[in-house]
């Protein structure tokens, strides 16, 4: 958001930009939960959930700007988004407590407790995900069918 915010203030804006800066962010956000897996923070099965739903977008949005259609963002994916961004200020607040509690440790109760959040955030974060999902492709269906009609 930040970046975004200040490339238009001060007029940095490009098409080059606006086509990386959404690649960047997935690749940032996909690469801490891809790092979060490796920690055992988080599932797999979740990742790849989020994971598909981002490339399979990303490459619909591409397709479609190649055929000079844009396909929009809604408000439902920029709920996933935040969603997203939460889960992993969460996690990385949970890493801290470990950090700091160690090398005691936390409690059983407090560390059981951290681990229901995290899981909980992720649960809503790929509920979030598969809703966006759903939601993009419902609400172009019309223009992905003409895109995929059309000799390109």
């Amino acid at each position: 958001w930040l970046d975004g915010a200040l490339a238009r203030r001060w007029n940095q804006t490009s098409a080059l930009g606006a086509l990386l800066d959404p690649i960047a962010d997935k690749v940032l956000v996909l690469g801490l939960f891809l790092a979060f897996i490796q920690l055992r923070l988080i599932p797999a099965w979740m990742v790849l959930i989020i994971l598909s739903r981002e490339l399979i977008i990303t490459g619909v949005r591409l397709f479609a700007a190649s055929r000079s259609v844009v396909l929009s963002a809604a408000r439902e994916g920029k709920h996933k988004t935040i969603s997203q961004m939460l889960t992993i200020v969460v996690i990385l607040i949970v890493l801290f407590l470990r950090e700091w509690a160690a090398p005691a440790g936390l409690e059983p109760a407090v560390e059981a407790f951290l681990g229901r959040l995290i899981l909980g955030c992720m649960w809503i974060t790929v509920i979030l995900t598969v809703i966006s999902g759903a939601g993009f492709f419902w609400r172009h269906r019309s223009v992905l069918l003409d895109a995929v009609g059309r000799p390109g």
